[in-house]
């Protein structure tokens, strides 16, 4: 429970600076697979009404207004939907909507969308079905538990390079499964990434819950540096990025 608590404060916290927007890092990936939001267009036809669960600050939804009739963006922090606010004025969009809402708890009717996306954010796979249409697509990418597994290692947290499976895919896809879900298909990554600058690797730890607490410890700056000297390379400063995609049709 303290954890939760931790990382929904610093959720809320990081929401309302930066929102979920991370195009300021240079960095270079090489074995990334796909871009979940390039696979959710690509089932996306202009009259659809799409859900997106857990936006942030609503950056992925707004760079693809034109590809719906309707898009919803919903998360429960309200700092990120401050972000996700001062973003749409900017865009100048008039079919995209943002929303204070929690996913365990969907507020819409029964089969109101045809497509439901979900990045990096837990989602109810139960409400998820109520309200997609019949025949409509969910697809959800989430962050592997091997994912920066030297990162957390240099900071004395347990990781595993190697992971033959991921309890959380399987938990998913065996929700999804049971809330009536067919052709449920898993996928998974497991990418190699580079890091031009220390600040780049910096602004990702101080703006994600890789680390929990991170900068917090009088020791943190020590051991960033020490993990800096030892993963530099020619290409970067080496990490990986582990993740997985599950595509399910109501």
């Amino acid at each position: 429970m303290k954890q939760t608590i931790q990382y929904d404060a610093f959720y809320e916290q990081i929401g309302a600076i930066n929102g979920w927007d991370f195009s300021s890092i240079q960095v270079v990936s090489e074995g990334v697979l796909w871009n979940l939001y390039t696979e959710v267009m690509r089932h996306t036809r202009p009259s659809d009404l799409l859900l997106d669960i857990g936006t942030g600050g609503g950056e992925a939804l707004l760079a693809h207004a034109a590809s719906a009739s309707l898009l919803v963006g919903i998360d429960l922090s309200h700092g990120m939907m401050e972000t996700a606010q001062r973003n749409l004025l900017k865009s100048g969009h008039s079919n995209v909507r943002f929303v204070q809402m929690n996913a365990e708890q969907l507020q819409f009717p029964d089969q109101f969308f045809n497509i439901i996306s979900c990045r990096h954010a837990p989602f109810c796979a139960s409400e998820a079905y109520r309200v997609l249409a019949d025949g409509g697509m969910f697809l959800t990418q989430q962050v592997r538990e091997n994912d920066k597994y030297n990162i957390k290692e240099a900071f004395g947290f347990e990781a595993t390079e190697d992971l033959p499976t991921s309890a959380l895919a399987e938990r998913y896809v065996n929700e999804l499964r049971e809330a009536g879900f067919r052709d449920v298909q898993l996928k998974e990554y497991n990418a190699t990434e580079y890091y031009a600058r220390p600040e780049d690797l910096l602004f990702l730890l101080t703006h994600a819950p890789i680390i929990p607490g991170f900068g917090e410890r009088a020791t943190d700056v020590q051991t960033f540096q020490r993990f800096i000297q030892q993963y530099q390379c020619d290409q970067g400063i080496q990490t990986n990025a582990a993740r997985f995609m599950i595509t399910a049709r109501k």
